[in-house]
């Protein structure tokens, strides 16, 4: 098979499309013949040597894709060969073929295709937990939402809307405030505006959950919210925030909890449970993702340059 390999970290440059040895399948495990995958920071930042790879040398990364089932696991009934799948959470991702555990697959209804697949789970079921289980979204809420133009924060500002709240959306660049306008969000601001245009939006009441992904950006975003509100911290995109004194969580009745995604993904019917609810979303036209750019795979070297320039707003696709 064909892969996007590197043998050192570094820039995009370090990776090459090369040819590896085909995997073999563990048991509880098929094969699958990838079709589209998508793109995250995280690769980047393995790419980078920022982040733990296992084995060694060539790598291969990605960990979210679709495709169809090349080989079916032994004794297997549910995933015969042909069937249509995607996962979000299997390493190496950027190969022609994926050795991928039973439990992880997600079957694909036949109006969601490899792209929306691909361009959705990760960060869609990301935003899902971020509305249902970080924190029970009610009709009426004001919610923040920094980093509003990325693939989570688009995905999580129609999914508020969805339900009925008003969004601020935060981001740093006029286009990309255009776009969280286009996702949904009643206003949009830059992160120097944030405090104002809450007290705005929120009758000066505060916002009643505030979720950060930027990390740096935690001490606002505590100070945003009501008395009685809930920050939801779940990413560190601009580096590890500040200490946080517990006497502020007291004095204002405060509620600042962390989300993680495989907290969640517990189980093989919990994930697909969890992702037909994102499909039934979709389908409703309640959710629709932003798909940024398309890349042959074998170009991923110009896709993480792209990546990596933040002009990209929504979801870059590997294809192939």
């Amino acid at each position: 098979m064909h892969a996007l390999l590197f043998e050192k970290f570094g820039g995009p440059d370090v990776l090459h499309w090369g040819e590896r040895p085909d995997p073999i399948p563990a048991s509880g495990q098929a094969l699958v013949r990838m079709r589209s995958v998508g793109l995250n920071f995280a690769d980047v930042y393995r790419r980078n040597g920022n982040y733990h790879l296992s084995g060694t040398a060539p790598w291969i990364l990605g960990y979210e894709g679709a495709g169809v089932i090349e080989q079916a696991a032994a004794g297997d009934s549910l995933f015969p060969v042909g069937t249509r799948v995607g996962f979000a959470d299997m390493p190496y991702a950027n190969a022609e073929l994926v050795a991928v555990d039973l439990d992880k697959l997600i079957p694909l209804p036949d109006d969601i295709t490899f792209d929306t697949a691909a361009a959705t789970l990760l960060q869609g079921l990301t935003a899902q937990y971020l509305v249902t289980d970080s924190y029970h979204v009610h009709r009426g809420d004001v919610a923040v939402v920094h980093a509003a133009a990325g693939g989570v924060g688009q995905l999580l500002v129609q999914m508020l809307k969805a339900l009925g709240a008003t969004v601020l959306g935060v981001a740093s660049s006029a286009t990309k405030r255009t776009a969280v306008l286009a996702a949904g969000a009643d206003a949009a601001c830059g992160y120097d505006e944030l405090l104002v245009q809450t007290q705005q939006l929120s009758a000066g009441r505060g916002a009643d959950v505030v979720y950060d992904s930027v990390g740096r950006t935690l001490g606002d975003s505590l100070a945003a919210a009501r008395i009685g509100g809930t920050v939801v911290f779940y990413g560190m995109a601009a580096g590890d925030p500040d200490p946080v004194d517990p006497r502020l969580l007291m004095d204002r009745s405060l509620t600042l909890t962390g989300g993680d995604l495989w907290n969640v993904l517990t189980s093989a019917s919990i994930r697909r449970e969890r992702a037909a609810a994102l499909f039934a979303q979709i389908r409703a036209g309640k959710l629709q993702p932003n798909i940024a750019a398309r890349f042959a795979l074998s170009d991923g070297a110009k896709a993480h340059a792209y990546l990596e320039s933040r002009e990209a707003i929504g979801k870059v696709l590997l294809t192939l």
